[in-house]
């Protein structure tokens, strides 16, 4: 059985990825799609394009440097975070609307 680090070439290619894991651990905090450390889920959309952006670099800047597997899993993961972005205000909207319903709820409670 493979280990998560069997999957890179090198030492340098797990440092890369493990940059390009942590941006988009901050995209998806940032668009609402994974809650932070506290659990809390919140919206930043200008932090989430900046560190959909700075992926973007990273694939411009290593273009031909990396290995097929590694290029496939950095597309995949620019992809997932465009799409997400993309439907990002909708969710937010919705969530918004869900605790301005709670709201109501509990102040007619009261």
């Amino acid at each position: 059985m493979n280990s998560p680090t069997d999957m890179f070439s090198d030492q340098y290619s797990e440092r890369l990825f493990s940059v390009i894991q942590m941006l988009q651990r901050s995209a998806l905090m940032n668009m609402g799609a994974i809650p932070d450390y506290e659990g809390m889920i919140h919206f930043n959309l200008g932090e989430a394009k900046a560190a959909i952006d700075a992926v973007e670099a990273i694939q411009e800047k290593t273009s031909g440097n990396l290995s097929e597997m590694e290029d496939t899993i950095l597309k995949g993961t620019l992809s997932e975070l465009r799409m997400i972005f993309v439907k990002a205000p909708e969710q937010q909207k919705l969530i918004e609307q869900d605790i301005c319903c709670l709201n109501d709820l509990v102040w007619k409670k009261l």
